[in-house]
């Protein structure tokens, strides 16, 4: 009797993360907002996570998060302290693409961790080299799914800030129900930041921006910056995505709010 070809297949990635870090999320019954990507891995990209998995990354497995050891100096090293202390304060970023904009913003202000969440695997490689490449100790990588993350793994109040920027639009009606930006997500997110925590959103696509406004401006929670839509700040690196749009003639919004 064989076995099956999911145990005879070596795992493409075997210091690196996991193919499915939380496989009890697959059978929960809620609306994907996302779908996993491999994509093409260059070797360079390969050689980043398999390398350096141990030390920048995070599996999104469900696992209660301490916040301090996961930002630990040194972390999967052998320099790593044996006490992690107080964490410095941590921002989610739920969706990254290549990671150009994470690295940006991580060099440009060392004293906050970046918790950065993606399934695109190729964009994981690149950002554990961007960070390897500048010496970030404020960048971790996360794989999997942001809901299990918030819901299970983060604690109340935990976070300084929230970050998503060019999120799938998913522009056709009947796939709005995939948006990520919706009350019962904002509502989970607003408990896992602390109070005086930014909710950052940016996307070029105007109805979707439109969506975000109302659904954050509903929160009772959360207190909008700005009158409306936000200008653009300048701590927020131009993005791939960001590029695209314009030069199709999107306008771009991003959105600032606080939590109370």
């Amino acid at each position: 009797m064989s076995s099956s070809p999911a145990t005879d297949r070596p795992a493409m990635f075997p210091d690196g993360p996991a193919a499915r870090p939380h496989p009890g999320a697959h059978h929960e019954r809620r609306i994907r907002t996302f779908h996993p990507r491999r994509g093409r891995v260059t070797d360079a990209q390969a050689d980043a996570i398999n390398r350096l998995w141990r030390r920048w990354g995070q599996d999104i497995d469900g696992t209660p998060l301490d916040l301090a050891e996961l930002f630990a100096p040194g972390r999967g090293t052998d320099a790593a302290q044996d006490s992690p202390g107080t964490p410095p304060p941590v921002v989610l970023e739920i969706g990254f693409g290549m990671g150009d904009a994470t690295a940006a913003m991580a060099a440009a202000d060392p004293g906050t961790g970046i918790l950065a969440v993606d399934v695109h695997t190729p964009g994981q490689g690149n950002l554990l080299h961007l960070a390897q490449d500048a010496g970030l100790d404020n960048v971790r990588v996360g794989n999997g799914d942001a809901v299990v993350l918030l819901r299970d793994m983060l604690a109340p109040g935990s976070l300084a800030g929230l970050r998503v920027y060019f999120p799938d639009p998913w522009p056709k009606a009947r796939h709005h129900k995939r948006r990520l930006i919706q009350p019962e997500f904002v509502r989970l997110a607003v408990s896992r930041l602390a109070p005086g925590a930014v909710v950052h959103c940016a996307t070029d696509w105007e109805p979707y921006a439109e969506q975000m406004l109302e659904v954050l401006g509903a929160e009772p929670a959360l207190r909008n910056a700005h009158d409306g839509y936000a200008p653009r700040p300048g701590f927020r690196p131009m993005t791939k995505f960001e590029r695209q749009g314009l030069e199709k003639g999107h306008v771009v919004n991003d959105l600032l709010f606080v939590r109370v």
